[in-house]
């Protein structure tokens, strides 16, 4: 799905693309003190879809008070906050003269998640929803795949874009979580299936450790602070199949303030 992303104002050409074949590149590590302008790049699970409040009901980005981005802002108001995060975002949209404009040398800090839209993980729950056990398990290993051969190509290049235009900021690179707990879930997928799922989001977490460490960025592991709170768990900070239907299989609100916000302070402290 592509969106339109707003930008408060230009900050001149599209850095020319900059890869480093196999070699990390050393950033500075950033104190939340020092940070002058905060820019929030990447998918849904950064914008906040999820939680239910956001700053433009009608719009397809599906931004919010509510997302760790926000929530970090609010706590350092001394901080230019410049909220980009899309609903739909993909490595491709991430890497678009729209978002990377946002970024300068003034930048400090960068976050993002990306990478589950360009491995069809929309297709992937969908089927797994409305299909049988062997059908999702080959889907999701589709993804798997995916995930191994195509996307971390995808990750260098849209890493690099960043690196050139914001050369002096630490970027924050968060994984994706396990969205399903294994035990009983009345009601629920079967088991099979949200095994099948949540090794798919092993792999995504794999690979994007990886790229993220190749490129000389922080990645953060989000699969042990959601562990015991995914779908099906009594105190779950992800939604299940739910309605608005867009809304299902992303962090609520309680995932963004106890997960994510406490991984985005500890990483930017």
């Amino acid at each position: 799905m592509r969106s339109e992303v707003d930008v408060r104002g230009a900050r001149g050409l599209l850095g020319v693309l900059v890869l480093v074949a196999g070699v990390a590149v050393a950033r500075p590590a950033v104190a939340a003190q020092t940070v002058e302008e905060y820019v929030a790049l990447g998918d849904s699970y950064s914008s906040g879809l999820g939680t239910g409040d956001y700053d433009r009901p009608g719009g397809s980005c599906h931004r919010g008070p509510r997302a760790y981005p926000a929530l970090w802002a609010a706590r350092h108001p001394d901080v230019e906050f410049r909220f980009l995060a899309c609903s739909g975002a993909t490595t491709v949209t991430v890497a678009t003269r729209r978002m990377l404009e946002a970024l300068g040398p003034e930048t400090g800090l960068v976050t993002l998640t990306v990478g589950g839209n360009d491995a069809g993980f929309v297709d992937v729950m969908t089927t797994c929803v409305l299909s049988g056990d062997r059908d999702c398990a080959r889907r999701a290993g589709r993804a798997v795949e995916f995930v191994r051969t195509e996307l971390p190509g995808r990750l260098d290049r849209t890493y690099a874009a960043i690196a050139a235009r914001a050369s002096s900021a630490e970027v924050v690179v968060f994984g994706y979580p396990r969205l399903f707990e294994i035990g009983a879930c009345p009601g629920g997928l079967s088991r099979a299936k949200r095994a099948a799922l949540n090794e798919a989001a092993d792999a995504l977490a794999a690979t994007t450790e990886q790229r993220a460490g190749a490129a000389g960025f922080t990645f953060v592991d989000m699969r042990d602070r959601f562990a015991g709170h995914g779908v099906c768990a009594a105190d779950p900070w992800i939604n299940p199949l739910t309605s608005p239907l867009i809304e299902s299989y992303h962090p609520n609100r309680l995932g963004h303030a106890r997960a994510y916000l406490p991984a985005l302070l500890a990483a930017a402290r």
